[in-house]
């Protein structure tokens, strides 16, 4: 298990310093990094839930399990298979949102990945990002709120359907900026055209990240920190800009010109 950790901060630090991230696939058929997700995983309450394939559950979770799978990886051969979709009420509203159930093997091999790329990316993002960030939400978000002083107005927006329609190539290719490893672009990529069944009816994906796959959110997070990147580095050094009048102080009076400042 050390050599997990140990690589966990070897990538948390390249991350911090924005540099680029090598040979994250082969370092990722770790039998560690399986048990320190199993850890993550096993006492979930979607843990027990079945995905399309009702053998492929958390019991008889064993090291020869976790083994075969590495062996799977490692050969180039592991399949992703479909989520089984079903659609759940929307908290205070009637409509209702589509959540993707993965089988097990799967969501153990994702929940791999998201601990690497998720000590990878965090560093990276904005201080001003609050959700689906570890140790970061609606009351992180409120506590920097109340930091701010002379706010007049707030601009509330909201991506529709953020989730169903995430571009994959768009996504895989901001990934790919810094994390300089084809083998897992290409796991990735598998896994975001696994497809889903519907009323056991199989459904194939163009576009979007399936909602309630463990690594749904981060990849959600790592597309919208571009917006972020973007908007603190050219709309607000743009826009945040001001107009002042500038006192003579010989005559008391102000003059014709004013000057810009930030």
């Amino acid at each position: 298990m050390h050599k997990a950790f140990k690589y966990i901060e070897i990538v948390r630090s390249r991350g911090e310093r924005g540099l680029e991230l090598k040979r994250v696939y082969s370092n990722i058929l770790n039998r560690d990094l399986f048990l320190m997700a199993y850890g993550n995983l096993y006492a979930n309450k979607g843990a027990m839930t079945k995905g399309v394939d009702e053998d492929d559950i958390v019991d008889g979770m064993s090291i020869k399990r976790i083994d075969r799978i590495i062996k799977k990886l490692k050969k180039r051969s592991y399949k992703w298979r479909p989520v089984r979709r079903r659609k759940i009420e929307k908290k205070n509203s009637k409509k209702k949102r589509p959540l993707g159930i993965a089988v097990w093997n799967d969501k153990l091999v994702s929940e791999v990945i998201r601990i690497v790329l998720s000590a990878y990316y965090e560093p990276q993002f904005s201080k001003y990002s609050h959700g689906f960030r570890i140790m970061r939400g609606c009351h992180t978000a409120l506590q920097e709120i109340s930091t701010w002083q002379g706010t007049k107005w707030f601009i509330e927006g909201d991506l529709r359907g953020c989730f169903d329609n995430i571009d994959h190539e768009i996504l895989l290719g901001i990934i790919s900026n810094k994390i300089k490893d084809r083998s897992l672009l290409k796991l990735l990529k598998k896994m975001l055209r696994a497809g889903y069944l519907e009323d056991w009816k199989y459904h194939e994906t163009y576009s979007g990240t399936p909602q309630g796959n463990v690594l749904s959110q981060l990849l959600s997070n790592i597309l919208l920190s571009e917006l972020d990147r973007f908007i603190e580095k050219e709309l607000i050094p743009q826009y945040t800009k001001g107009k002042v009048e500038v006192v003579n102080i010989k005559t008391g009076e102000k003059d014709k010109f004013s000057e810009e400042y930030k």
